[in-house]
């Protein structure tokens, strides 16, 4: 039953042929992998959403009355907090014959973190619980690096190279989903003034989430891989940087997923335009959590299914969409007095941003699986998001600074950036190979 739906879902009536970089043992487990893999991320997904830093944490923290300027920090920490450490925890996982362990104890310290933001909010307020959230946003950051880094060494050992985008495209639209009632439920409960500890039920039921994931991941296949020696030292951090000098590929897709931030960079200010011209009514909250819900159930099947043909083509279509969106919001928001006040226009631009995003993030992240092989993946992943993180907090900073002059530029200005990202990203080249006499 589960081997035959996931031949529907995949289209594909013959697994050796596609199963030419992964073990014929694994081979094997690949439909019930592709399921748990699937089930896992619907879970930490919508967790993620719920628990997120540009909506619910800021709400949530406005709502306890902590300092603005902490409040400018849980973005950066989340989503940068994640991505810095990675170079460092490479080696670590390197060591690792079998990898999804390290993926579970991640779910289950990000369970924790994100509950005690639950209990942080029930007992605090003002600057402590700012303070308190901050650290536990970063010690959920430093989760959440394990889980990444070793997802991606782990999908790579047990899903063959042309199935991962359909995989990533299924489970963000079956969790979009879950999102989509969640955001009907904090819509319909806005009517009714909601206290604080609906809102700390909100953050309870997403580090939930976590811990189901956990679970569920603990029951995945995987067969042991060859380790890096103990004394190997060209598996140092230092050493991986080198891949910046030495590879030509990675380096221009380095440069292509930096001018490639404009559409998770871009979304906050967003938010600020619809809470400067529409107002800061609860409903918002719900609207914004719903078009990012809508947004993944309808574009994440084709981005995944296209992801598998040209990741690099999805990355370039993706971007140019949140950069056409950002300019086309510039004008609105800075010359139109009228249309710039309606309520429907900004989670109406967030959702075409959501499918950007998706779009994005889906063609990036199936592009570096493919890229590399064994290791080398782990080193590739372990250094682009270490390098991101950094860039992140750095372009972070530039937009909070020029927002302080224009929001409306801030969207601006990352567009722009946007489209130099359409073209570093349209010239890569295309690393999904499936070889014609293959098939024949």
């Amino acid at each position: 039953m589960i081997k035959k739906f996931y031949r529907y879902l995949t289209k594909d009536n013959d697994d050796e042929q596609v199963c030419t970089e992964i073990s014929e043992d694994a081979c094997r487990y690949v439909p019930r992998n592709f399921f748990l893999t699937i089930f896992s991320q619907i879970f930490t997904k919508l967790g993620d959403t719920l628990s997120n830093p540009k909506t619910v944490l800021t709400w949530l923290m406005s709502y306890v009355s902590a300092p603005v300027y902490l409040i400018s920090f849980i973005v950066p920490i989340r989503e940068s907090g994640a991505m810095v450490p990675q170079v460092l925890f490479a080696k670590y996982i390197n060591k690792r014959s079998v990898k999804k362990w390290i993926w579970v104890l991640g779910s289950l310290l990000q369970f924790l973190a994100i509950a005690s933001i639950g209990f942080i909010v029930l007992n605090f307020e003002g600057r402590t619980a700012g303070w308190l959230i901050i650290v536990a946003l970063v010690f959920f950051s430093l989760s959440r690096s394990l889980s990444s880094l070793s997802s991606k060494a782990i999908t790579g050992k047990t899903i063959p190279k042309t199935r991962r985008g359909k995989l990533k495209g299924y489970s963000v639209s079956a969790s979009g989903i879950l999102v989509l009632a969640a955001g009907l439920f904090i819509l319909y409960q806005s009517k009714h003034h909601p206290t604080l500890s609906f809102y700390s039920d909100i953050i309870f039921f997403a580090a939930a989430t976590w811990l189901v994931a956990a679970v569920i991941y603990s029951r995945i296949k995987e067969f042991p891989s060859d380790v890096a020696p103990e004394d190997d030292e060209e598996n140092s951090a230092v050493s991986h940087l080198s891949l910046l000098k030495t590879d030509q590929h990675f380096r221009n897709f380095i440069i292509a997923r930096t001018l490639l931030l404009c559409s998770a960079l871009s979304a906050p200010f967003y938010v600020i335009l619809a809470q400067r011209y529409v107002g800061k009514e609860a409903y918002l909250l719900g609207l914004f959590i719903m078009a990012k819900g809508v947004a993944s159930i309808v574009s994440s099947p084709i981005w995944g299914k296209y992801a598998d043909k040209s990741s690099k083509n999805v990355m370039s279509t993706a971007i140019l969409i949140a950069s056409g969106l950002g300019i086309a919001t510039f004008f609105i928001a800075r010359y139109t007095d009228s249309v710039r006040s309606y309520h429907w226009i900004y989670p109406a631009a967030f959702f075409i941003l959501g499918i950007a995003h998706q779009g994005v993030r889906l063609g990036r992240k199936t592009y570096v699986i493919d890229m590399a092989t064994g290791n080398d993946r782990i080193n590739y992943v372990s250094i682009s998001n270490t390098l991101i993180g950094i860039i992140l907090l750095l372009v972070g900073s530039l937009s909070a600074l020029v927002s302080l002059l224009s929001v409306e530029g801030v969207v601006l200005f990352l567009s722009l950036l946007g489209l130099l990202g359409a073209y570093r990203s349209y010239r890569l080249p295309n690393v999904e190979k499936r070889v014609k006499t293959d098939e024949e």
